[in-house]
């Protein structure tokens, strides 16, 4: 895990890994003179241990009671849960490989949940050619339960992938508020074809935005429900943009579509995820082995981004993942081995003694849950 958190994604990188002194202290003292595990440990590690069934479970399961004791330091009472699937290119015969016509690639398709700062609290890879929405009840309803029996208030968004009934009544049931995107038909234009006209007049160079709140209710829908609307008129620009938003927020369409547009992070995140800690990384033929690499990914992932948010100094509170990994994980150093401590000399081209210390600072400060 923390040989992905640095950039390491393979487990080819070990055979030099074994003989970094960072990493051989980080393992345990006791292997300080042997090294760290060899490519061939860990290839059985994860190809043979942690492919079994409870094994697998229980790295969901760590990956969960990581994120909790973050959330037992600084949570918010309102949940915000953002779920939305992407694409993890294969180039061989990995099992469950599929052609996918939307990402016009053969890939594997996983499904991710994420909240408002950026943890990814579940994910499960998928076959290639399954719908985005696939299996989002898995995923979606424990967490739910999960954040209800805490007491917070849950609000739910996602792309027009999940714009699904069952996935309405189940988050009405749950007295979860949503914003979900919608595609556009034409029953939705006529309600706002007041709207679809072009002003009248020279153009203005800053965009024309409208929007417009009212009932709606598809053939597959037993009841009707708030959709919003937002029609743009840009200039040099012939047709408006339009787009709708089902929602049972009780805010003003405007902030409707605010709210909504703030999904667009968990697309960010997930870029991080496979930029910093090479989560496409799946490179294994069988399945459940790469649902092993992504389990340990996004381990990393986490770790990382529970650091960023905790422990960071403010002055680089908003680095990407990858400028913590090139600017303080890989910085240059030297650790000094005595007989009763280490020195740890660290070059300062990107980390300064004062941002160090900083850091150290606010990480002795956590106030650490019990247990």
């Amino acid at each position: 895990m923390y040989s992905r958190l640095a950039g390491y994604e393979d487990v080819n990188d070990a055979e030099r890994l074994a003989q970094d002194p960072t990493f051989r202290l980080m393992g345990s003292e006791r292997i300080w003179e042997r090294g760290a595990a060899l490519t061939s440990r860990l290839q059985s590690f994860e190809t043979e241990l942690l492919t079994q069934e409870e094994n697998l479970s229980g790295l969901a399961a760590i990956n969960r009671e990581l994120i909790a004791r973050g959330e037992a330091i600084d949570s918010p009472q309102r949940v915000v849960l953002d779920m939305d699937s992407t694409e993890i290119p294969v180039y061989g015969q990995q099992e469950n490989s599929a052609y996918n016509g939307h990402f016009e690639s053969t890939c594997y398709h996983p499904l991710l949940l994420f909240n408002a700062e950026g943890d990814c609290l579940a994910a499960k890879l998928r076959p290639g050619n399954v719908h985005s929405a696939e299996d989002w009840a898995e995923l979606l309803l424990p967490e739910i339960e999960r954040q209800q029996e805490l007491g917070k208030e849950v609000v739910f968004r996602a792309d027009a992938a999940f714009a699904k009934p069952e996935i309405y009544e189940a988050l009405e049931e749950r007295g979860v508020k949503y914003a979900i995107r919608i595609p556009a038909n034409d029953s939705l234009e006529r309600d706002i074809a007041e709207l679809l006209t072009r002003p009248v007049g020279r153009p203005s160079h800053s965009p024309v935005v409208w929007y417009k709140g009212f009932l709606y209710q598809a053939a597959s829908w037993k009841t009707a429900r708030r959709v919003v609307a937002k029609v743009e008129f840009h200039f040099g620009e012939l047709f408006p943009r339009v787009g709708f938003i089902v929602t049972n927020l009780e805010t003003p369409s405007r902030a409707v579509v605010r709210f909504y547009n703030k999904r667009g992070t968990a697309e960010q995140w997930i870029k991080e995820g496979k930029q910093a800690v090479k989560m496409t990384r799946l490179s294994c033929h069988r399945f459940r082995s790469n649902q092993v690499r992504l389990a340990l990914s996004l381990l990393a992932y986490n770790l990382g981004n529970l650091w960023r948010r905790l422990a960071l100094p403010k002055r680089i509170e908003n680095w990407s993942l990858t400028s913590l990994q090139q600017r303080l994980v890989k910085t240059g150093g030297r650790l000094v081995k005595h007989a009763r401590y280490y020195w740890l000399l660290l070059a300062e081209s990107h980390l300064t003694r004062r941002l160090f210390g900083s850091m150290l600072r606010r990480i002795a400060g956590l106030s650490l849950p019990a247990g």
